[in-house]
């Protein structure tokens, strides 16, 4: 044990030793890799960062029913599962093709319209400028970066914008076919139950009455006292009679049809109010503004890293370069 670690101490001290003999040529090589880095940051276009935070909604309806949504009101925050969902509808085409064409970043980007691969390259400079992500607190945010401060403030304010409107467009084309179909159910029992009214008032102008008004009917023929009444009871009866069995029905039918409509308007009145209603999907807790700072490049940064860089690299093949000589001279 001790002579291992005798070895990898003398193993140190002779890399130590051989660093100092390199010293010049790492030292040239160290100060071109540092006077490269500080031309090349300087040649780098600063980008400047704006930030807007948006919480998701934990609804996005009107409830018309005291089962629906009972644990969601307009006025709750979204959790994770919202939270997912808002940054998949902002990383998506429909918001990514909106922002282009509105800021025509195709041009901003310096992207040839005629080059074969610009849509590649376009997806990648949108990517590499404009980010979602979510927060540990279930926020969502919207990071922008571009050389014009005030268009990074106004690309992330337009985003948060287009949220509503995105989300809006993705619940319409679900909703709006949904109360077509409630709304077409609805005219086809208004219809039926129209048809049942207009065949009663038809019996009706005929003189059919209900089941009650049939019993009034024989206890007024029994109690009639001239033969004119009796007449004309007899002609009342005879009619009820013969359509009372239809009347009855028809009673029936109207009052299931009544019943029936009564409930199916809650669901219709739900369809309706997610068609019609255009709802904000989120809640701003800050907009973006213009920054008076560039967030990138980090000079410092890019120029530390080229000398730590350039310095191990050049160690290791002076190394090599040194083994290789060894090698040959053995041979």
């Amino acid at each position: 044990m001790e002579e291992q670690h005798i070895d990898i101490n003398q193993e140190r001290q002779n890399l130590l030793v051989f660093i100092w003999k390199k010293r010049k040529v790492l030292m040239i090589t160290t100060s071109i890799a540092i006077v490269a880095a500080v031309v090349i940051s300087l040649l780098l276009k600063p980008l400047f960062l704006s930030t807007a935070i948006v919480f998701p909604t934990a609804t996005s309806t009107v409830s018309f029913s005291e089962q629906r949504n009972a644990k969601a009101s307009s006025m709750d925050f979204g959790e994770e599962d919202q939270a997912e969902q808002l940054v998949q509808i902002l990383q998506s085409s429909r918001i990514r093709n909106k922002v282009i064409q509105r800021f025509d970043l195709m041009k901003h980007y310096e992207i040839e319209l005629d080059d074969p691969n610009k849509n590649y390259k376009l997806a990648k400079a949108y990517d590499g400028h404009i980010q979602f992500t979510r927060t540990k607190y279930g926020s969502i945010q919207i990071d922008v970066l571009d050389e014009k401060p005030e268009l990074a403030a106004e690309i992330a304010n337009k985003i948060v914008d287009l949220i509503d409107t995105v989300k809006n467009n993705m619940v319409a084309e679900r909703t709006i076919p949904a109360f077509e179909i409630n709304l077409r159910k609805k005219e086809l029992l208004e219809k039926d139950l129209k048809n049942i009214l207009i065949q009663l008032d038809s019996l009706g102008d005929k003189g059919v009455v209900s089941l009650e008004g049939r019993t009034n009917l024989f206890t007024a023929y029994i109690d009639a006292k001239t033969k004119e009444d009796r007449t004309f009871l007899r002609t009342q009866i005879d009619v009820n009679l013969k359509y009372g069995a239809t009347f009855d029905g028809l009673e029936t039918m109207r009052d299931e049809k009544i019943i029936k409509l009564e409930k199916f308007m809650d669901a219709y009145e739900q369809a309706e109010s997610d068609a019609n209603s255009n709802f904000t999907h989120k809640f701003i807790v800050e907009r973006a503004v213009v920054a008076d700072k560039k967030d990138k490049p980090k000079r410092m940064i890019i120029v530390l890293l080229a000398a730590i860089g350039s310095f191990v690299f050049m160690v290791f093949l002076l190394l090599i370069n040194e083994r290789y000589k060894e090698l040959k001279q053995q041979a």
